[in-house]
Order: C-alpha cells, then sequence, then structure tokens
C-alpha cells in the first residue's frame, strides 16, 4: 500500500499496468506534489518533477535511471509486453542512450531478437550504471552500441546496490587491515591463530545445522576449508566437496537431487510438508549450477571480493542443489570466493561461520529476504513422500535476485573476524606463552599438565578449587598456588 496519495512511477507502475503477479522489488518509487524525496517503508516517494510519462518508455527509463536494474521485474514485463514496444521505443530515439539498454536488455534477459539496424552513433553506453549497481568492465557489444558490465549471464546475475553500508566498508580496506593485523603476530603464534579459527570455523558450521558431530569430521570438514579457492568449481568439485560433508550415503543420495527439495517442517498429523523455502526445480539444477560455477571461475573475478562471494554463496543456497550438505557447502562457498581472489592471507581463513553462528537471528533475516518473498509466487503440490512437486516455471527466482542484504550482512561478518577474532586469538595464544613459561619456570609441568591447570583457572575465575588441589595438583604449595593465581589474574584478567 503506498503510504500516501501518490503516482506509481518506475517498476512499480509497470507491475501494476501489466497486470504482473510476481515478487516485488525491494524498494518502489512513486511521485507526488512533494519537492524531496520521502522514505517510507519499501516506498520512495519522490518530488512531482521527477513524475515519468505514463508509458511503457517514460517508466523504464524512469527504472533505469533511479532504481537501477531489477532483471527479475525486467524480464517480466518484457515477457507481457513482447517485441513489438520495445522496437517501437528504439526505432522512435536510435541514438538514445536508455533506448539501447532496454533494446539490450530485452534480447539479454528472453533470448529473442529484435530486427533492428545497429544504432547510427559510435558511443558506448554502460548496461549498468556503477554508481547504483556493482557490475564488472564489460565487453563492447556493437549491436547495441552497449557495454555489456553486468556480473553474470542470462542464467545466473544476482545484483547488489552501492549502499552507504557497503561504500563504507570498501573504504576501510579490510584485506589490508588483515595483512597489517598478521605482520604484527610472531610466525609461530601465527600459524597457531590459523589452525584454531580454521578449526572454529568448521566446528560453527556444523552447529548452525543443529549438528554435533564427531572432532575427527570437525577436523576433515576444517581441512577442506583450507584448501578452499585452490580448486575451480565444476560439477565434479560439488559432488566430491558434498561427499567429504556427508561421508555416510546410506540414508542420503549424494549428487543433485532428482526430485523436488524444500527447507521447512512437515505436519506432525499429516507428514505433509511446510516449506519456508522451496528450493529449485530439480529439471533446473543443471543449468543453474552450471551457470553459479561460470560466475565463480569467470565473471565474478572483476567483483569486490566480499559482494562477489555473497552472491555466489547465497545463490547457492537458493538453488539448494543437494538433498543435504548444503548449508556447510554455502559457507564453503564464501571461503572459496575470498580465498580466490586472495583477500584473505595465505594460510589464514577467516571464521565467518563462527560471526555467523553469533548473528543467527540476522542470518536467517537475510535468507529470508529473498526466500519470503519468492514462495508465494512457486506452484507446488505434495508428493506421496511429503516432498513438494513444483508445477510452474521458477528458474527466474533464482536466476535473478537482490544479493545487496545479503553483502552488507556477509561483510558485518568478515570485518568481525578480522578486526576482533583474529586478533583476539592471536592475543590469547601470546598470553598463553607467557603465562606457560611463567608456570614452567617455577616447576617443571608437562605441557597437557599446564593446559590442565589453565583449564581449571579459567573455569573458576582465575581460582585453583579445593578439589584441583587436593587431586590434579596436590603436589603444587600453596605458595605455589598462589603464584600460578597471581600469573593468571595478571596475564589474562589485567588490561
Amino acid at each position: 500500500m503506498l503510504p500516501e496519495e501518490a503516482r506509481l512511477a518506475g517498476y512499480a507502475a509497470l507491475i501494476e499496468a501489466l497486470d504482473l503477479e510476481i515478487a516485488l522489488p525491494h524498494r518502489m518509487y512513486a511521485t507526488s506534489e512533494h519537492h524531496k524525496m520521502i522514505v517510507q517503508g519499501t516506498w520512495r516517494i519522490m518530488g512531482v518533477r521527477y513524475t515519468p510519462d505514463a508509458s511503457l518508455e517514460g517508466h523504464l527509463v524512469f527504472a533505469l535511471k533511479n532504481e537501477g536494474l531489477d532483471l527479475y521485474v525486467l524480464k517480466k514485463v518484457f515477457e507481457a509486453t513482447g517485441p513489438d514496444p520495445i522496437r517501437e521505443i528504439v526505432e522512435a530515439t536510435p541514438t538514445g542512450s536508455y533506448a539501447r539498454r532496454v533494446w539490450f536488455l530485452y534480447e539479454w534477459l528472453t533470448g529473442d531478437q529484435i530486427d533492428l539496424p545497429e544504432p547510427p552513433v559510435s558511443n558506448y553506453v554502460l548496461a549498468v550504471d556503477p554508481k547504483l549497481q556493482f557490475c564488472i568492465e564489460g565487453e563492447k557489444l556493437a549491436r547495441y552500441r552497449v557495454v555489456n558490465n553486468l556480473p553474470g549471464t542470462p542464467n545466473f546475475c544476482p545484483m547488489v546496490f552501492r549502499t552507504e553500508k557497503l561504500d563504507a566498508f570498501l573504504e576501510q580496506d579490510l584485506a589490508a587491515k588483515a595483512q597489517a593485523s598478521i605482520a604484527e603476530i610472531p610466525k609461530d603464534v601465527l600459524a597457531r591463530t590459523a589452525a584454531f579459527l580454521l578449526l572454529k570455523d568448521s566446528k560453527s558450521s556444523y552447529v548452525i545445522e543443529g549438528e554435533r558431530p564427531p572432532q575427527s569430521r570437525i577436523q576433515q570438514w576444517g581441512k577442506a576449508i583450507g584448501e578452499a579457492g585452490k580448486q575451480p568449481l565444476s560439477h565434479d568439485e560439488f559432488h566430491r566437496l558434498q561427499k567429504i560433508v556427508m561421508r555416510d550415503d546410506r540414508f542420503v543420495k549424494l549428487g543433485y537431487r532428482i526430485e523436488g527439495g524444500f527447507v521447512g517442517q512437515h505436519d506432525r498429523q499429516s507428514g505433509a510438508p511446510l516449506p519456508d523455502h522451496i528450493s529449485a526445480k530439480h529439471d533446473d539444477i543443471d543449468m543453474l549450477m552450471g551457470a553459479i560455477i561460470d560466475f565463480a571461475n569467470h565473471r565474478s573475478n572483476e567483483l569486490d571480493a566480499v559482494v562477489a562471494s555473497a552472491m555466489l554463496a547465497f545463490g547457492f543456497i537458493y538453488v539448494h542443489p543437494f538433498e543435504d550438505g548444503n548449508g556447510r557447502l554455502h559457507r564453503y562457498l564464501i571461503h572459496h570466493a575470498l580465498a580466490q581472489r586472495g583477500f584473505n592471507p595465505p594460510g589464514i581463513v577467516f571464521p565467518v561461520s563462527a560471526a555467523i553462528l553469533e548473528q543467527i537471528d540476522a542470518y536467517r533475516i537475510v535468507l529470508e529476504s529473498h526466500s519470503a518473498k519468492a514462495l508465494p509466487f512457486i506452484e507446488w503440490e505434495p508428493t506421496e513422500k511429503n516432498n513438494v512437486h513444483v508445477t510452474n516455471e521458477t528458474a527466474d527466482l533464482y536466476r535473478y535476485f537482490d544479493a545487496t542484504p545479503h553483502a552488507e550482512f556477509l561483510y558485518e561478518c568478515v570485518a568481525q573476524t578480522i578486526e576482533i577474532d583474529l586478533p583476539k586469538e592471536a592475543q590469547f595464544l601470546e598470553n598463553y606463552d607467557r603465562f606457560d613459561a611463567a608456570v614452567q619456570n617455577m616447576v617443571d609441568m608437562p605441557d597437557r599438565t599446564v593446559n590442565l591447570l589453565f583449564g581449571f583457572l579459567e573455569q573458576n575465575g582465575g581460582k585453583l578449587s579445593a578439589r584441583a588441589r587436593s587431586k590434579e595438583f596436590e603436589a603444587l604449595s600453596d605458595t605455589e598456588c598462589k603464584s600460578i593465581e597471581k600469573f593468571y589474574f595478571e596475564i589474562f584478567l589485567t588490561e
């Protein structure tokens, strides 16, 4: 609902005029008699002077100029209008920059060509406005005199808007911060820090899925995460990674799904599916995964590393190509994209999964920012196995989505790992080494016993309990116990 009397503009006007039953953009525009922008909920109400001509061309130009590219909405608009109105727009203004962009976008999204001559102009216009959305350098297409700087292909192209939050993160240059941070850490401490952070990420990724696997599986998955980015992605690589995650295939079919899939619950009485998210149709998985692989290996290389990671990883999780293991592979892809672009220092894995776990509610909200919008437009019926069978075409819901909230959230997680987790763990290890040296200078003690001693102190606020003093450490004198407690207090409990 519009918050006040106003005229729909851009995508909102086109959706209304063409009676499109589709997922709405995160932001919609209108114009009114005001002379300044009014922001209320999802609405942006602009002044009367921005009111577009009440025509297909007028609202398309308004959208491209002010709203950026919503590829999902544009494709549905083009499917509804067909090629003739687009031809008329281009023939009326063959040199117009917006007409050329509309022409290119129509053919790129629909795959249909319109019989038009090359524009009688030598200058090229960008398909994506880099002031509004993230894009690549692109290639010149003489047919339209347009530079195709879209970050993906027609089969997979999420978009990310430039926002104040993302621009602020870009200015911080977190990759350089990480390099500067590790330069101050002794090499032996850095090696142990890296090992701890890797294990922390692997364990957290399982906890997010509600699993408590044995330490051996956590370590095995941690090893896989440590190798992220070294191999290009492929269908075979995804299958290999799923095998590492699952290991036991007696109750789960490995490989891409051959039936529907959803995330949610089952009705307790009937067993009927109650989906919160419905995965891509299994018939579309090969196509979508092929496009995701192409995006990861080629198209996204020019994008900011964190933005590319968000587009890749969340695109994968929405497709949900496997019966099980999707969540851990989704978070693996974050590491893959960051490492592939050299964002993290060699040998260091930022524990993004641990940061996600600390913000699990925000993580779910980000996931639902697209899946909840898409769900009402997926038609499905329950199967005999209490699964879902999708009955309409849904591929575009997975190809084109607004990944802006995902990129902002991921940047927050990466920033936390660089600014808090990495230095905090390194500082802890340096303090532990000081504690170990102080204890060893007073009494000879094996490393495992020092570790046990530290554990008792940590659990009891820096004091050795009566039980510990009478059993595990009865050999220590009262003076030694007080000295050890003093070491702990001075090293760990004072700034």
